[in-house]
């Protein structure tokens, strides 16, 4: 009997520790979802499978909620707003709950039952869910945010379907006097005095040259990081800091920039975003891999998780997913067997987080097509080895 009860006493320390520490990318599971960093019209493919455990399993009143197939979105208020929305689905019915963080890590506190629902629909023979300030049909009320303040959505369908969810996303301003705007751009001055030294950031089409209104997320400085929304920023720093800087459009590849940035100095960073469109490509070179392995290096997570969320987001885009090596050499048929593991091993990772396979196909480039053809420094050698995601259609 002793060694009976120690038995269960050990299973439900072990399935109690792995509910609570378990990480995942998966778009299924709270830790895996794609973050929406703008207004916009999105179409998300459920994966067939509620994910690794079950999110909201510590939640009485969602008991009747069986997360057989789900996906999750997160959103920070990057001022003081609205939050409005409208999702729906072709075939069946979604249930939708909207979750409010408190003050500790939004997926933890879900995971332990304390974060609160702000909304709930759990009709499942609707096939709509949303939230307006004027409610109708399946419509709740819109949800106020302050800035900085983070949601997760659950969306959740009771058959295992790969089904899309579109879903239409707006975050109207409370305050709309600090938002200057025109037809192509989007002004956000957080200057207190136009003529004091500051930084600029433009986002701007690498086409045409136009503004490009995106979402732009800094990390690193106590006076400016946050989430914002537009295409010309201005901002004032108090002191001197190395900043993370991940913008991202509708329609556009994204990009990410780290730079240096110093205070009560006159400067300016310009994002050229590219266009999606059949042909072009993305270069991901902070995809890294262990030497002569296709095992991804640590520095590699943020990245993969960065194209997880595009293509989660784009759910329309196929791609090629691409490897390349370096060889003094030339061709090796060594480097085109690992160019193909290393393309494969970005496909599984896709795969296994929530992206359909059949929107993606690999191959190996060997070291056939280098940036650097005869490279002189070992950055150069460095950008040979790298994947790529070329757009199919």
């Amino acid at each position: 009997m002793k060694l009976l009860l120690l038995s269960v006493l050990f299973f439900s320390a072990f399935f109690c520790s792995s509910q609570n520490d378990v990480i995942s990318d998966i778009i299924a599971d709270c830790e895996g979802a794609t973050n929406i960093l703008e207004p916009g019209n999105y179409s998300i493919q459920f994966t067939g499978s509620g994910g690794l455990y079950n999110d909201i399993i510590d939640y009485p009143s969602l008991l009747k909620v069986e997360e057989k197939n789900s996906l999750w979105v997160s959103f920070i208020a990057p001022f003081d707003g609205w939050v409005n929305f409208s999702a729906y689905i072709n075939n069946g019915g979604v249930q939708m709950v909207l979750f409010q963080k408190g003050l500790g890590d939004l997926c933890e506190e879900i995971h332990n039952g304390a974060a609160e629902i702000k909304r709930l629909s759990l009709d499942i023979s609707k096939p709509s869910v949303g939230l307006n300030k004027q409610p109708k049909g399946n419509e709740l009320f819109s949800l106020e945010l302050k800035e900085g303040e983070k949601i997760a959505i659950l969306f959740n369908t009771v058959e295992k379907t790969k089904e899309v969810l579109h879903f239409t996303f707006d975050f109207e301003p409370k305050n709309k006097a600090s938002l200057k705007l025109n037809s192509q751009s989007k002004i956000i001055d957080l200057r207190d005095d136009e003529f004091s030294p500051s930084t600029h950031i433009l986002i701007r089409d690498a086409t045409t040259g136009l503004p490009v209104i995106a979402a732009l997320s800094i990390e690193g400085s106590k006076t400016i990081s946050g989430l914002y929304s537009g295409s010309d920023f201005y901002f004032v720093l108090e002191r001197m800091a190395n900043v993370l800087m991940r913008c991202d459009a509708k329609g556009y590849f994204f990009e990410d920039k780290e730079e240096r940035l110093l205070a009560n100095t006159e400067a300016e960073v310009t994002f050229w975003l590219e266009p999606l469109a059949q042909g072009k490509s993305l270069q991901l070179e902070e995809i890294e891999f262990h030497p002569g392995t296709s095992e991804f290096m640590p520095s590699s997570t943020p990245k993969l998780r960065r194209l997880k969320d595009f293509l989660a987001l784009n759910s329309e885009v196929k791609i090629e997913i691409q490897g390349h090596v370096f060889s003094q050499k030339g061709f090796s048929l060594v480097g085109q067997i690992l160019s193909e593991a290393r393309a494969k091993r970005v496909y599984n990772y896709l795969v296994e987080n929530g992206i359909d396979r059949d929107r993606m196909t690999t191959v190996g480039k060997g070291s056939k097509e280098p940036i650097y053809p005869e490279p002189k420094f070992s950055y150069e050698e460095q950008m040979n080895r790298r994947v790529e995601v070329k757009i199919l259609e």
